[in-house]
């Protein structure tokens, strides 16, 4: 059975975060989109110009910015979660010390 999702928190739910790829990832997290401009569509914009999601990593506000569908809040979240990331990486590696 094909199960389609409206957006990628539907296919998390189904099959769990480890089967979204980073685009889909990256659309929950800048969820929702703008009158036209759907979260995929954002976040698609937002790895193409910056490479990867390691790119992405530690740019400044201005460049993010620029991208239409991205506001302040948003950006915000992005930031979260990659300190989250953080986080958690460096908890992996003192417990492995």
């Amino acid at each position: 059975m094909i199960t389609r999702w409206k957006h990628a928190g539907g296919k998390l739910r189904e099959q769990g975060a480890a089967s979204l790829s980073e685009q889909e990832l990256l659309s929950i997290i800048i969820s929702p989109g703008i009158k036209g401009r759907p979260a995929e569509l954002i976040a698609a914009e937002v790895l193409q110009k910056f490479g990867s999601l390691e790119g992405l990593a530690n740019q400044p506000l201005e460049r993010l910015l620029a991208i239409k569908g991205l506001s302040d809040v948003k950006i915000t979240r992005i930031a979260a979660a990659y300190e989250l990331a953080r986080r958690l990486s460096e908890g992996k590696r003192k417990t492995k010390l």
